[in-house]
């Protein structure tokens, strides 16, 4: 018999694989997301956060092998993700099976292996990557907790997955890194 966290991530996927958009906590802050296959999903956060098209949102992958499907992973990247203790989101070239709504102007894209277990375990049964956005108006403060977040928000997304509401988050976001098939890195958040 599934526990009620199974049930509660089965009922999430559901939402996920029809086009839903949510809201959950990430290994960061709260976020908005959705499921990154889906373009049209991925529009309505954009328009949810009234956030300006041209900006790229990140992904979560539940593992490397997942990451590897989707990028060509420099060892650079690796020897950061084993090192650093604060999650880390790296910003990939050339993505392969993403919509372009979640590339950058370069067409890179941000990805992030999650470290939070019960987000991964949601993230490898969606069997999908996720989208992960802060759950925030474009420009507004990013939620530490989910009485942070911004009622218009809330009342604009199919779910809010009922997991570590209470809690605040221990980062305030991930550090951001860019690093090109050729091991450059540049820090773009610290």
């Amino acid at each position: 018999m599934d526990t009620p966290i199974e049930q509660l991530i089965d009922h999430t996927v559901e939402i996920l694989l029809q086009g839903g958009v949510i809201l959950y906590p990430t290994d960061t802050i709260w976020g908005i997301g959705c499921d990154a296959t889906n373009s049209r999903a991925i529009e309505r956060i954009f328009e949810i956060k009234k956030r300006d098209a041209n900006k790229s949102m990140i992904i979560l992958v539940e593992n490397d092998r997942r990451l590897q499907e989707l990028v060509e992973v420099p060892p650079a990247a690796w020897d950061i993700m084993d090192l650093s203790e604060k999650p880390v989101t790296i910003v990939y070239e050339h993505p392969r099976h993403l919509p372009r709504q979640l590339l950058a102007t370069d067409g890179s894209v941000g990805i992030r292996v999650i470290k939070e277990p019960v987000i991964e375990k949601l993230i490898r049964r969606l069997n999908r990557p996720l989208v992960s956005t802060s759950a925030n108006l474009s420009g507004d403060k990013s939620p530490l907790r989910f009485s942070d977040i911004n009622t218009e928000i809330i009342s604009k997304v199919d779910y809010s997955f009922p997991y570590r509401m209470e809690e605040q988050a221990v980062y305030t976001g991930s550090s951001v890194l860019k690093i090109w098939n050729d091991n450059r890195i540049k820090v773009l958040r610290e």
